[in-house]
């Protein structure tokens, strides 16, 4: 079993590696570090709301290109006030656990980001809130104070996803066994397919599929007994 193997070894501390981390694990962030899809939210405050539900959705199981649907979803932004922004992450709510998985991961000599085909905007105060150490995803472009319907620079898709894994594992000289891709839908495969652990969580069948093994239950503590940081 990956979980297994993952354990198997004695891992010396990050002080006795000279720094080195024990694990990276990176999760991805809608309807996993969150219980939110967090352009639905937006989309609820613009008024685009059914549209992009159901465009999320074909998105989530693999039947449309993810960085075309996330340009098609942002264009219905169109017009919004910046300002609402933060009346919407008023709105997010954290999954359980998560603050539990990130003090047990910290404890044992661990790194935990998340990367998201969410926005920045949203995401910044609370990765800076839940004490996570890499984040990344989109930018929503503004203009005047409203929204323009586009996103700034390169989307962050499938591939970027597991390139910031990769790249935070170097950083941090963590090999990739002991790296961890946890999500639940099909922008996560890529960065399942590289880590040294995938993770289901309460996912689509194409994604549980796919992974190691997988956590049904909406409880990210409870990735802690799998890499053996609690019984």
């Amino acid at each position: 079993m990956i979980a297994h193997q993952l354990n198997q070894d004695k891992r010396p501390s990050a002080q006795q590696t000279g720094g080195a981390a024990r694990f990276l694990v990176v999760l991805d962030v809608d309807s996993t570090l969150i219980e939110n899809e967090v352009i639905e939210l937006l989309a609820a405050a613009a008024g685009s709301f059914d549209e992009v539900c159901e465009i999320t959705e074909r998105a989530m199981l693999g039947e449309l290109d993810f960085a075309q649907s996330l340009h098609a979803r942002v264009s219905t932004l169109s017009g919004l006030a910046s300002g609402m922004i933060a009346e919407v992450a008023q709105e997010i709510r954290v999954t359980r656990g998560v603050r539990e998985l990130v003090a047990g991961l910290h404890d044992a000599d661990s790194v935990v980001g998340v990367v998201s085909g969410g926005f920045h905007e949203l995401l910044d105060p609370l990765a800076a809130e839940l004490g996570l150490d890499h984040w990344r995803a989109n930018r929503l472009e503004t203009v005047d104070g409203l929204l323009t319907g586009r996103v700034l620079g390169p989307v962050i898709d499938a591939r970027a996803k597991a390139d910031a894994l990769r790249e935070w594992a170097a950083a941090h000289s963590i090999p990739m066994r002991r790296t961890v891709a946890v999500g639940d839908g099909a922008n996560d495969l890529e960065m399942m397919a590289v880590a040294g652990l995938s993770v289901a969580f309460d996912a689509k069948p194409r994604v549980r599929a796919a992974a190691h093994i997988a956590l049904d239950v909406r409880d990210l503590s409870q990735l802690l007994p799998a890499l053996g940081l609690r019984s």
